[in-house]
């Protein structure tokens, strides 16, 4: 049946304004997510589908309940196991592109660092790029991943569970384990963690005295004879690194190096304690540990050997 003019003016119009309430509504529900850039991503609704390229990022995901939306990730994201299986696609410098293309991602999530932005722009996809170094910088990366997934109170409620969790290990440290002083090493550069990293803030709140000051920055590069000088009380660092520490030129002299206070993470507490995210808390439970074993006298190696966990050291 043919429709009379006037019938069929009115549907062309019915039509137009449909599809115009149609674009204002999508307008109305873009998110404006402002990564650590300055740069301004407009999602219109949660992502279905994430690509994550950072394991703290990685990992935060997955607790705030989003890891079935993850369909790829870098290579050292190896936590929880049930992303292992996921597509590797490499890591800051050597991202294999094309495959990551062909997931078709709604979103991806990366560091600031990465060198692969420009061109993930450039193909069309969505990219957020964040840059958790302090704790103020965890919540507020929390935050933004929450905006991205839809989940702000989420979010909040991990970051407090986060902070709560930090406070009991401080708190349940003795007077003895207080107050020691520690070089935490992140690298064999040496590369330490400053006062101002969320390593160092961790280690502040639990009563210990870094030998790096806010001033050098999050994770300076050191001169050894710095370290030497400083004279620290208790030194951790991982097991790939802790390998002929003792034998360093001068370290024989200081005095967690003379009285085996050295505290020696296994690759998976390496793992918690680098990653600025979910598992912070965790962090704090074993810096706590090793000041406790520190205080009550010589701290023992691991027995095993250093083994890489799956998908190599960062």
């Amino acid at each position: 049946m043919l429709l009379a003019p006037v019938a069929r003016s009115a549907l062309v119009a019915r039509t137009a304004l449909l599809a115009l309430l149609t674009a204002a509504s999508a307008h109305a529900t873009a998110l404006p997510i402002k990564d650590d850039r300055g740069v301004t991503v407009e999602l219109t609704a949660p992502p279905r589908r994430i690509v994550s390229l950072l394991p703290s990022l990685t990992e935060t995901v997955c607790d705030l309940g989003d890891c079935d939306k993850l369909v790829g990730v870098d290579r050292y994201s190896n936590y929880p196991a049930r992303i292992q299986a996921l597509p590797k696609l490499g890591g800051l410098d050597d991202t294999a592109i094309e495959m990551l293309v062909a997931l078709k991602p709604d979103v991806v999530l990366l560091g600031v660092s990465a060198r692969v932005i420009d061109r993930l722009e450039s193909l069309g996809l969505k990219v957020v790029a964040l840059e958790p170094r302090s704790m103020a910088d965890v919540q507020r990366v929390l935050g933004k991943v929450g905006q991205v997934l839809g989940r702000t109170e989420e979010a909040r409620r991990l970051w407090n569970r986060i902070d709560g969790h930090i406070a009991q290990s401080a708190a349940s440290l003795p007077a003895s384990a207080r107050g020691l002083s520690v070089y935490y090493e992140v690298d064999a550069g040496p590369y330490g963690a400053g006062s101002s990293s969320f390593i160092g803030e961790i280690l502040s709140r639990l009563g210990a005295r870094n030998i790096l000051p806010p001033e050098l920055g999050p994770f300076p590069k050191l001169n050894p004879e710095y370290i030497v000088r400083a004279d620290p009380q208790v030194i951790m660092v991982g097991q790939r690194n802790a390998v002929g520490l003792p034998q360093r030129p001068g370290w024989a002299s200081i005095r967690a190096v003379r009285q085996q206070k050295i505290c020696v993470w296994v690759p998976a507490e390496s793992d918690v304690l680098v990653r600025p995210g979910p598992r912070m808390s965790e962090a704090a439970a074993l810096m706590a540990r090793c000041l406790k074993e520190a205080a009550a006298g010589p701290v023992l190696w691991p027995s095993a050997p250093f083994n890489a966990p799956p998908g190599g050291m960062r």
